[in-house]
């Protein structure tokens, strides 16, 4: 896996590729977000705060803006054509190497998003930030998350669990990668 370096983010990201478009979060996406992210599902398999309402969405798009100036991780929406939100798309880069995650609004599953927005921001990974390897944090249980990885090119990588505790709850998750072309 390659190692972060400071540099920072552009101050504005707008990716295209497989019939979406990746963009910055915007004020004007504040009210769409609970819609996308206060669901019993993405309270369980993710970090997100829940309930996830307006007070939420307001400190995630300051907390995005923050890390993005911080150059260690970018949140884009993900649409099919630069307007409504329909999930997200997340970059990190840690010493470890280079992370992505992803959450897709209940009403719009089932469409692929994932798996394209995936791969559109692992190109933009190998192709700008020069990453060797990109990699998702999945658990195993988690078998849309699982179908998601597979369907983006990604393979089961031989490293340990990452275990830990989040929201009351143990988890271990599997380290699925995908290497530069």
């Amino acid at each position: 896996m390659s190692s972060t370096t400071a540099s920072s983010f552009p101050e504005q990201i707008e990716l295209s590729g497989e019939g979406i478009v990746l963009r910055d979060w915007t004020e004007a996406d504040l009210a769409a977000m609970p819609e996308l992210f206060d669901h019993p599902d993405i309270a369980y398999w993710t970090p997100i705060v829940s309930p996830f309402d307006e007070a939420a969405a307001r400190a995630r798009l300051d907390r995005d803006r923050q890390l993005r100036a911080e150059g260690t991780t970018i949140l884009l929406a993900i649409t099919v054509d630069g307007g409504a939100p329909l999930g997200e798309v997340m970059l990190r880069r840690t010493c470890e190497g280079t992370e992505l995650g992803y959450v897709i609004g209940p009403a719009h599953r089932g469409q692929g998003l994932a798996a394209r927005a995936v791969r559109v921001m692992a190109a933009y990974a190998f192709e700008q930030l020069g990453a060797g390897q990109v990699v998702l944090e999945l658990e195993a249980e988690n078998a849309a998350s699982i179908a998601v990885a597979t369907k983006a090119g990604f393979r089961l990588l031989d490293v340990p669990l990452i275990t830990g505790e989040e929201k009351g709850r143990p988890y271990a998750l599997q380290t699925w990668g995908r290497n530069r072309p």
